[in-house]
């Protein structure tokens, strides 16, 4: 048994007992995971999907994905689950469709966008309660909004690199970085609230792990 397997020993089980426990739908995000896990991959499976993607995954991520399961339970609503469909591989979920898988192999960005960029774009955002005609104020917000939405933040090469991993609700996700210095950490994406993505300073694992733990103590209080 290597490390990564004895990192994900007893977690499926432990899952389930959780799901079994009627205090378990107290945690947040249950009702949407159902304590419910995927099936995992086969080493042909993650040997497909990799081909597919072009990269190797991070070593925790790969052998949650062989060790417990392909997605479901875990923080906030759920892991996405990674599925085989229609001979193609991909994740599946609120906002898991956000990923260009075809930019997995660039590296993620070591930097966000320059904060002083946003900071003049945001700036520039029109105000409703200065304009007296309402129809003006929708075409002028509409005008900025696309400039918003085609800004740094929010360019294809800003988590270039990544994958969402789950979602939070409210637009709120986080992400897996897979290629660059920051490979196997997992990021916070708050870009709904005009802020830019922001490490959580933990491997996959101690994402996961820590959930684990958070949600056994809220079920034994």
């Amino acid at each position: 048994m290597n490390d990564e397997t004895r990192t994900w020993a007893d977690v499926r089980r432990r899952v389930t007992e959780l799901g079994a426990r009627s205090a378990g739908g107290d945690v947040f995000g249950a009702h949407g995971h159902g304590w419910e896990l995927a099936d995992p991959l086969t080493e042909a499976q993650l040997t497909d999907l990799e081909t597919q993607l072009g990269v190797r995954l991070p070593e925790q991520y790969r052998s949650f994905l062989r060790e417990v399961g392909a997605g479901g339970a875990g923080p906030a609503y759920g892991v996405f689950p990674v599925r085989r469909v229609d001979g193609r591989w991909r994740w599946e979920g609120d906002g898991a469709d956000l990923a260009d898988l075809t930019l997995l192999s660039h590296p993620f960005p070591e930097h966000g966008p320059d904060p002083d960029v946003v900071a003049a774009l945001l700036a520039e955002r029109p105000d409703e309660e200065e304009y007296e005609d309402i129809d003006a104020f929708d075409e002028e917000y509409e005008a900025w909004e696309e400039r918003w939405y085609e800004g740094p933040l929010f360019a294809p090469e800003r988590t270039a690199g990544a994958i969402p991993i789950c979602h939070l609700g409210c637009a709120q996700r986080e992400w897996l970085v897979v290629t660059g210095v920051h490979r196997g950490t997992v990021w916070s994406d708050p870009r709904a609230d005009d802020a830019d993505l922001e490490p959580l300073g933990m491997t996959f694992a101690d994402w996961y792990l820590g959930w684990l733990k958070r949600a056994e103590s809220a079920e034994a209080a």
